[in-house]
């Protein structure tokens, strides 16, 4: 076959593609150019948008003997990606940017060029397993190593896209990987891993809010509407949050305070005790299947957070079966804490994804 390897800089995509080959591909390397100003969105080792992720990409391709390209994604990156971020973040939702960008960029916009330019595959450094049933169906598993699995941020992809992707990691631990990458003379074999999101230059989320939606104070309150703080910009909190609210009253009893509710057009922030933050029912919208949408009720686990725990629920879709449109409704057999809206939940049937939903709302 004719594979495209996505090559971010790092040792997983770089290994990716060394296996891509060994495996009979025929293989180009792709660097994913996600800014005019790399600089502008990362430094250093802690991200995939910088020039020196570009030239570790380009070395590790001479190392493996394909051709290198790089595309340049930077206007889809920032409408689909990061216009995305702002947005749920000033409607008081807490995104997942990552989910965003492999639903939008990395398998939709790269995979369809490749498609068009005859390519039958996209290849990544993604920790998870792909498995193509009798029936055609291509499964899309957990990957061999639990502590790498990245299932929960390609949970958004389509049958489509799975039958035209490849995983060569899926079956690896990370120190095997890292070991490979040395052994195959690979400079990036000791490289950290990125952290955080890629394009805030600083790590630091709310000033890059803040910087760009404008300073917009409001009250914070409790439960019974008190006002018990002022803040700067509701944007700068997230359900669940417990740190950095700086307020002005203590709560009655002594105990810690947390963020139970973000309203964007007042700009109040509510907080409270932790037991308020207990979720048993999530609906989710915008639902995503890696295969036939399931019907009815579906006993499952979800995760709702890139390394958060699995949990049992039954999933109620109603669908119409297209994939694409309906609600899901989850109820969780055991409470969950801080579920925010805007955060995806993935369910999974044993460790096969069954497909996605972005969290709207939450209750007890």
């Amino acid at each position: 076959m004719r594979v495209l390897a996505a090559m971010s800089g790092g040792v997983d995509s770089a290994v990716a593609a060394a296996r891509a080959v060994d495996a009979g591909h025929d293989v180009t390397g792709v660097h994913l150019a996600l800014s005019k100003n790399a600089q502008s969105y990362r430094s250093g080792a802690r991200g995939c948008c910088t020039l020196e992720d570009s030239r570790d990409a380009r070395r590790a391709a001479d190392v493996i003997g394909i051709p290198f390209y790089v595309w340049d994604m930077a206007e889809r990156f920032h409408a689909d990606v990061v216009e995305d971020f702002l947005a749920e973040y000033a409607s008081g939702r807490t995104p997942n940017p990552c989910v965003r960008c492999n639903e939008r960029i990395k398998f939709e916009a790269v995979l369809d060029r490749a498609l068009a330019l005859g390519f039958d595959a996209v290849a990544t450094g993604h920790y998870a397993r792909l498995r193509r049933g009798d029936d055609g169906v291509v499964e899309m598993h957990r990957s061999a190593d639990p502590g790498k699995d990245q299932s929960y941020v390609l949970g958004v992809l389509t049958q489509d896209q799975l039958a035209h992707s490849m995983f060569p990691l899926g079956d690896s631990r990370k120190d095997a990987v890292r070991a490979e990458a040395e052994s195959r003379g690979l400079a990036v074999a000791g490289k950290p891993d990125s952290h955080d999101i890629c394009f805030i230059a600083n790590g630091d989320t709310a000033g890059f809010l803040r910087d760009r939606l404008g300073e917009a104070g409001g009250p914070i309150v409790d439960q019974a509407g008190s006002v018990v703080g002022e803040h700067e910009g509701a944007f700068g909190f997230t359900v669940g949050q417990r740190k950095g609210l700086r307020l002005g009253t203590p709560s009655p009893d002594g105990r810690p305070r947390y963020v139970l509710d973000i309203e964007p057009v007042s700009r109040t922030v509510t907080v409270g005790p932790r037991e308020a933050l207990s979720v048993r029912r999530m609906e989710g919208v915008q639902p995503r299947w890696c295969g036939p949408a399931p019907r009815g009720v579906l006993d499952c686990t979800v995760q709702i957070r890139a390394h958060g725990e699995e949990m049992p629920a039954s999933v109620f879709v109603a669908d119409d079966g297209a994939g694409t449109e309906g609600r899901v409704v989850v109820e969780l057999r055991d409470p969950a804490l801080g579920v925010a809206p805007g955060q995806a939940v993935v369910m999974y049937d044993g460790t096969r994804v069954v497909g996605s939903a972005t969290i709207e709302t939450t209750g007890p």
